[in-house]
């Protein structure tokens, strides 16, 4: 058996399909489930997933390796962010906006996927918004943390006092720290407490191990833009983040400027390298890579740098492939979340394979990134995955959770 699997969601279809991803052989798929995209999926060890069900209003459980039956665990949605503690057994879900322009949903919730009869799920209302979160440890039991936007802040909730009243929804504050208010993009390093935000201030730093959150001192990005999604490697001890650059400016996306960005934990050091011009929606993580799609109207690329010590400089171009174009891709001029198709991007935890949409054509282009050159494979998945879909990279071989966030 293949020790990895490769989901491939179409939320705008409504099914989610579990590809071999050195076949292209489709081992599963479930129909009438619309993944929360925002939340992503969150991979819980032992082959297992977790995803919001945004139509079902349910946190769904899969093991991705085989048929066994889902696991669905009622939730509030629309699914914003998901996020567990590092064991895997307690995960939080936040709500957001939906198909509405305006917050309106404040409901936070806590499941514990071990307890007594069964899994257990309570709800609490909190502030309404587009709220991230992370799971962390305190001496007093977990915590569920919450990042705040408009105003900005930091809530830190006792699980345990969750699960114990949040029978009804009732309301619930937590301890709090001030944060910048244009937060966008979480991780959290289990081994030192750290909860980490992206905002326009730079990387915002939190010391969750207490009840009491406690802001550090902030990194800068010291490069031009800002980071909206953040990937952390606990092996490798790195954040990674790509800075745009003009993106108020959202018209002309074409011309925004995007900066790889990696940090290493435990020294402190930070590399950027620049990437090019146009929209640069996410990345992915491979053995010793990072990989990214860029999105542009002279054509979209994928592109490869090598993850080596940041002592040795910074990620060094390892090779770029065309990607074949998208009818319905962003338009110069127009905003490019706005009718347009975009890519999602996965890549192995342990080989150079990276996998890539086309989002609108129903395509799937996998290429071995080890070396410059190698021709991409298409896959033709019977589902348009329109907006692009969204992909997710899952190991048996992995134990526990590592990142600990959804993407």
């Amino acid at each position: 058996m293949n020790s990895e699997v490769l989901v491939v969601a179409d939320q705008k279809a409504g099914n989610v399909q579990f590809l071999n991803p050195v076949t292209g052989a489709v081992q599963r798929r479930l129909d009438s489930v619309v993944l929360a995209e925002h939340a992503g999926f969150l991979p819980l060890g032992g082959g297992r997933c977790a995803f919001i069900d945004d139509a079902g209003g349910a946190l769904v459980i899969a093991d991705a390796f085989t048929n066994t039956p889902l696991r669905t665990i009622p939730v509030a949605i629309p699914g914003e962010h998901l996020a567990c503690d590092p064991s895997g057994r307690f995960i939080a879900v936040t709500t957001g906006l939906g198909v509405s322009w305006e917050p309106w949903s404040d409901l936070l919730t806590v499941v514990d996927l071990e307890s007594d009869g069964g899994p257990t799920s309570r709800r609490i209302r909190t502030r309404a918004g587009e709220p991230g979160v992370v799971v962390g440890e305190t001496p007093e039991g977990p915590a569920a943390v919450v990042r705040h936007r408009e105003p900005g802040g930091i809530e830190s909730f006792s699980v345990e006092r969750i699960l114990a009243e949040g029978v009804h929804c009732p309301p619930m504050q937590g301890l709090r720290a001030e944060a910048s208010p244009d937060g966008h993009g979480d991780a959290f390093d289990p081994v030192t407490g750290t909860m980490f935000v992206a905002t326009g201030q730079g990387l915002e730093r939190f010391d969750i191990r207490k009840p009491q959150p406690e802001a550090l001192q902030a990194i800068a990005w010291d490069a031009p833009g800002r980071a909206y999604f953040l990937r952390f490697c606990p092996g490798r001890r790195v954040l990674v983040a790509v800075l745009r650059h003009g993106g108020g400016e959202p018209r002309d996306w074409a011309q925004w400027g995007n900066t790889l960005w990696v940090h290493n934990l435990d020294t402190g050091l930070t590399q950027t390298t620049p990437l090019g011009q146009g929209l640069v929606f996410r990345f992915a993580l491979t053995a010793t890579g990072i990989a990214t799609a860029r999105v542009h109207p002279e054509g979209d690329e994928l592109s490869v740098h090598h993850l080596g010590p940041l002592e040795a400089g910074p990620p060094a171009l390892r090779g770029t492939w065309d990607l074949p174009r998208m009818d319905g891709a962003p338009r110069p001029g127009n905003e490019p979340w706005d009718n347009a198709e975009r890519r999602a991007i996965a890549a192995s935890p342990s080989s150079e394979l990276v996998a890539v949409t086309r989002g609108g054509h129903g395509e799937l282009h996998v290429v071995d990134t080890s070396a410059a050159g190698s021709p991409l494979r298409t896959i033709t998945l019977g589902s348009p995955l329109h907006d692009g879909g969204h992909l997710a990279w899952v190991s048996a071989v992995d134990a526990a959770p590592g990142d600990t966030v959804g993407r």
